[in-house]
């Protein structure tokens, strides 16, 4: 077994299809507190650096949910893809969560933006976090290269999105599944934009994919999957306005609408594969 790297604190570390998934705290400078991430190291990884495909979760998740549900090791190892899955928000007792003690603010709902008002600001940067913080040092402590993809789900879609978009040359693939397509126009969205990032609206345009897909620095192929018995499919994750943002921007998009799925991860479970292969393409070279 590799020996830990001094930054990071080995919690669990478990065999599977060759690989290795593991799962480590660190303290984090830009949050302000101790995070948690999983990794997936695929058997490749054992005789060279592998390229990343960095997870974001949903609302309510953390690192465990991805690793343990979405069967994703499988071919990630067969691929030599490793995949890299962050928590979705800070946490500890001195992270302020929602005053109300709801599932959809704070605690698990980070949103993967950086905020702005007080008192979220000190410590709910999950932006600068992934796209920053945690590829410097998966990098720099584990067999993992510079060659990164990015997908999510569900908030974690509306991240990964979110992400790629602010950030050209940044990654070299992208993809979602139930995307919260357009935060502005979702009561997800409204509630955490208006605590994060207060009351312009004018402002919440810099973490809404549909607003950024314009002004985009680059136009990587997006790979969307959206299950047609999502609950949430009408009121909060809203495809068709990202259909028709990239329609109008000449962003490549492929939006595939699945009968019967749902939200859950037996969905993310039927189209991970596809999903992964997509990373893998633009990854290998």
């Amino acid at each position: 077994m590799a020996v830990t790297p001094p930054l990071l604190e080995e919690l669990a570390a478990n065999r599977c299809w060759g690989g290795w998934h593991r799962r480590y705290r660190h303290h984090s400078p830009t949050l302000g507190c101790a995070m948690v991430f999983a990794v997936y190291l695929p058997p490749q990884a054992e005789s060279h650096p592998v390229p990343a495909l960095y997870w974001l979760s949903g609302l309510t998740c953390s690192d465990e949910n991805f690793m343990q549900k979405a069967g994703a090791m499988r071919v990630a190892a067969e691929l030599g893809l490793a995949l890299v899955a962050p928590d979705t928000s800070p946490r500890g007792d001195d992270v302020p969560g929602d005053p109300q003690g709801c599932w959809d603010f704070g605690h698990g709902a980070g949103f993967y933006l950086n905020a702005t008002q007080l008192p979220w600001r000190r410590h709910y940067r999950m932006h600068d976090y992934v796209v920053h913080e945690l590829p410097q040092l998966v990098e720099a402590s584990l067999p993992i290269d510079g060659r990164r993809g990015i997908s999510g789900h569900s908030m974690g879609g509306h991240g990964a999105l979110v992400c790629a978009l602010r950030n050209p040359g940044r990654y070299r693939s992208l993809s979602a599944l139930a995307p919260i397509c357009h935060p502005l126009a979702s009561p997800w969205g409204e509630k955490a934009f208006g605590n994060y990032l207060g009351a312009d609206r004018e402002s919440w345009k810099e973490w809404d994919a549909c607003e950024l897909i314009a002004i985009a620095g680059e136009r990587l192929p997006l790979l969307v999957d959206q299950g047609l018995a999502d609950p949430f499919l009408a009121t909060q994750l809203l495809p068709e306005l990202l259909q028709q943002a990239c329609t109008a921007a000449g962003q490549p998009l492929t939006l595939r609408l699945q009968p019967g799925y749902d939200h859950s991860y037996y969905f993310i479970a039927s189209f991970i594969d596809d999903h992964l292969r997509h990373h893998a393409r633009a990854l290998r070279y």
